[in-house]
């Protein structure tokens, strides 16, 4: 540890910073409807909405990695909280034009924390405390998810949509105060740039296609995740006959329980080879489309094997990221390559497999395309791991 006076200390702040890296989009989806209502929103606006953070978490990654090693990890994190405080507060303050202004805004700032925190936890932690850092980032990305979904309905019904949305600025202020007292003043609001650039964009000497496996891996896990994410809760109300709020909270599971995942691979990498926790993450949510197609009545059991996948998915490959880079150049340079590139598939994700199932008339066709995109995880993830040893 060099800056931080105690590794709990970066972890508490790591998890508080996780908690806003995901909810502030999340949050749009449950209160929609006012939305619409009042601000006269188009359905294409409307789901843009909620994809333009990925698609600036494809588009910004690049510049994202250069500010991170120009400004320093510190700084980078500090313009993260701010620029997710004001895009919240842009977001909630105004008409359809500052809600799209916002909504870029926190778009890019947590593309900056996607590309930073794991710089953080590789330089500032560990070896053998790494994959534990990142696995407590990971779960905190998924419950902040998870909050923002349970509690945006209440609160848009008691205080309106505005109210509802800013309320997550808390999350943004509890992160920014955390992270000033941590690191101090003088670090986290002072430029103080990485390790020179110029390594290789290569994880390990000699093994650039790593990064093509990494970032297949990636891409696949990211539009199985985003692809089941969007329409789980309406194939649930199709083909089981739920209504709207039975298969949102049914579809709630595979998101809670990322965190199992999450925690659970770093635990699991202690005791068996990286391979075997990938082959394992790959089954699992392979278990998802082949089970909705052959036993839809059994989805409950589908989404928990999902959810673990997923959240142990996306701890995998960070892991295997910060592990298998040189240094931190190396590492922001890999990272932002993983995550541009992944993500772009990941955005394409909801209105592929919508458009695939309008055109088909059935879920059928639409599952086949989720089932490619994870054998794509399992294959590529498996393949690319194999050099990140137990322990190391």
């Amino acid at each position: 540890m060099s800056r931080i006076p105690g590794s709990w200390i970066l972890l508490v702040c790591i998890g508080l910073l996780a908690l806003n890296l995901r909810g502030p989009f999340v949050a749009v989806a449950p209160v929609v409807g006012p939305m619409q209502q009042e601000l006269s929103f188009s359905p294409v606006l409307l789901g843009l909405l909620t994809s333009i953070p990925v698609l600036c978490f494809s588009l910004a990654s690049p510049l994202a990695a250069l500010a991170a090693r120009r400004l320093g990890a510190e700084f980078a994190v500090t313009l993260t909280i701010l620029g997710v405080l004001a895009g919240v507060l842009v977001r909630s303050a105004g008409g359809p034009a500052l809600v799209v202004l916002g909504t870029v805004v926190i778009g890019v700032a947590i593309t900056v924390g996607n590309i930073a925190v794991p710089l953080i936890i590789r330089r500032d932690f560990s070896p053998l405390r790494q994959g534990t850092a990142m696995g407590i980032y990971t779960a905190a990305l998924n419950i902040g998810s998870f909050l923002a979904s349970v509690t945006m309905a209440p609160l848009a019904d008691w205080a309106g949509w505005r109210a509802a949305l800013a309320s997550i600025a808390v999350l943004a202020v509890a992160a920014i105060v955390a992270w000033t007292l941590a690191v101090g003043p003088r670090h986290a609001f002072t430029v103080c740039a990485e390790e020179p650039g110029g390594a290789k964009l290569t994880p390990v000497a000699g093994s650039g296609w790593i990064i093509f496996g990494l970032t297949a891996g990636f891409g696949g896990q990211a539009f199985s995740y985003y692809g089941v994410t969007a329409w789980l809760p309406t194939y649930l109300h199709d083909e089981l006959g739920m209504s709207a709020a039975e298969a949102g909270a049914g579809s709630s599971i595979f998101q809670i329980l990322a965190i199992v995942g999450g925690l659970g691979v770093p635990f699991a990498a202690k005791y068996r080879s990286t391979t075997t926790v990938a082959v394992t993450l790959g089954l699992l949510w392979t278990a998802v489309p082949a089970g909705l197609l052959l036993l839809p009545q059994l989805w409950w059991l589908w989404s928990v094997f999902g959810g673990i996948a997923q959240g142990g998915g996306i701890t995998i490959i960070f892991i295997a990221v910060i592990k298998l880079a040189q240094n931190q150049a190396s590492a922001g340079r890999v990272s932002a390559t993983v995550q541009g590139l992944g993500y772009c598939l990941a955005a394409a994700a909801p209105p592929l497999v919508g458009f695939v199932h309008d055109v088909s008339g059935s879920w059928r066709p639409a599952l086949l395309v989720i089932l490619a995109a994870v054998l794509t995880f399992f294959v590529s993830t498996t393949l690319s791991v194999r050099k990140v040893s137990r322990g190391r």
